[in-house]
């Protein structure tokens, strides 16, 4: 049974939910964030005998360890129920760009084959991109205290002002690479 026929919400029903999830974790004393729960799963795992970070009280963090597996199962429901076959629907002039750039696919898939797909754990450049790339996003994520979703929805919703400089340069960062090394590296694929 598939559900193809559900549309994703739209912003005016998703972003008053968001607000309402938000303005409560504010009552009640919680931070959004994902970013967070790696630490907590480190602390759960016993990684606090060999470093002081994860020495901490792992338990008050179990709502947020829900809010994780609720991800995780809402992606595998979206996945294998609401996935559309046809694709990801971008502007023409953005699918074309992304073609030019050696992704065949865009407009027609969800994640770049050559990216995401089998050969590219074949490619070492490719498996180079990803390792760098995930070892960037983990260092930028410790570095800046957060993750994009705890600073962007979390830190700005109670005015922060280290989220919005944290903003800020994820914005910046990811325009820079979109802009500037994606579409030197990707050919090389």
């Amino acid at each position: 049974m598939t559900l193809h026929s559900f549309d994703p919400w739209p912003w005016f029903v998703t972003g008053p939910v968001i607000s309402i999830v938000m303005v409560t974790l504010l009552l009640i004393g919680k931070r959004f964030g994902l970013s967070s729960n790696l630490r907590t799963l480190c602390s759960v795992a016993g990684a606090g005998k060999f470093a002081e970070y994860f020495r901490f009280d792992w338990r008050s963090q179990t709502w947020n360890l829900v809010f994780v597996a609720g991800t995780i199962a809402g992606g595998a429901i979206a996945k294998g129920l609401m996935l559309k076959p046809e694709g990801v629907a971008l502007n023409p002039e953005t699918a074309n760009a992304l073609k030019a750039m050696g992704i065949e696919d865009a407009g027609t898939a969800y994640a770049p084959s050559l990216l995401f797909g089998a050969d590219a754990w074949n490619h070492p450049l490719s498996l180079l991109l990803l390792v760098v790339g995930g070892v960037l996003v983990g260092f930028g994520t410790r570095w800046a205290n957060g993750c994009t979703s705890g600073h962007a929805i979390s830190g700005l919703s109670s005015l922060q002002w280290p989220s919005l400089i944290a903003v800020v340069g994820f914005f910046t960062g990811g325009l820079f690479v979109s802009s500037f090394i994606l579409p030197t590296l990707l050919p090389l694929l």
